[in-house]
């Protein structure tokens, strides 16, 4: 078995991105990254995933001076409108209220960056929902069940809001959630980490 040969960085304090991270069995830590998620005039939607991810690991930097760093963000497109976490209930409801019965297109940025040699692999993971159609009653009910206010496009497909779905299409389901493992499995292996062979103690 071999060992990490830098430290694992997850830039992102969401606990939905945590637990999928924990799902490798890698020891990892955490460091919140200060970065502006303001959409730039005319940024289309992987543009805008693809700087967020880069600039939150490259983040990290502030506190760390060594490591491979994980950073990701993601958004859901509806009718070419890009929207990002609602924050509140009554955003959310406005959200839901317009996805009914629509195509839901959710992109993933994903970033890998080795601090010391300060170079990044980024890509971007599509995945996209239909959406039922769905009464006030019902969302009015999702909403307040799961909450999902710090979740773009008001939308948790690991909780109840599998409910609310007619169909799914993407090649990886992760990336729905948050982070796209099978990608990050992949930049990883580039960097020498191979997952199934690398020795790991308890993630915190």
């Amino acid at each position: 078995m071999s060992k990490l040969p830098l430290p694992l960085i997850l830039a992102s304090t969401s606990p939905y991105r945590r637990d999928l991270l924990a799902r490798l069995n890698l020891t990892f830590q955490i460091c919140k990254p200060e970065v502006d998620e303001s959409i730039r005039d005319g940024e289309s939607a992987e543009t805008l995933v693809k700087r967020l991810s880069i600039a939150k690991a490259r983040a990290a930097r502030q506190h760390f001076s060594r490591g491979l760093v994980i950073g990701s963000d993601q958004a859901c497109v509806i009718d070419n409108k890009i929207y990002g976490k609602p924050g509140s209930y009554d955003n959310a409801l406005k959200q839901l209220q317009h996805a009914s019965g629509r195509n839901m297109r959710f992109l993933t940025g994903l970033c890998l960056y080795d601090i010391e040699r300060d170079r990044h692999q980024s890509l971007v993971e599509p995945f996209e929902v239909v959406l039922r159609k769905l009464t006030d009653q019902q969302i009015d009910y999702y909403l307040k069940t799961e909450q999902p206010y710090q979740c773009a496009g008001s939308f948790k497909s690991e909780g109840l809001g599998i409910a609310l779905l007619e169909s799914l299409q993407g090649n990886d389901l992760h990336s729905l959630i948050g982070l796209p493992l099978i990608q990050l499995v992949r930049l990883l292996d580039s960097q020498g980490v191979d997952v199934l062979t690398t020795k790991s103690d308890m993630v915190p």
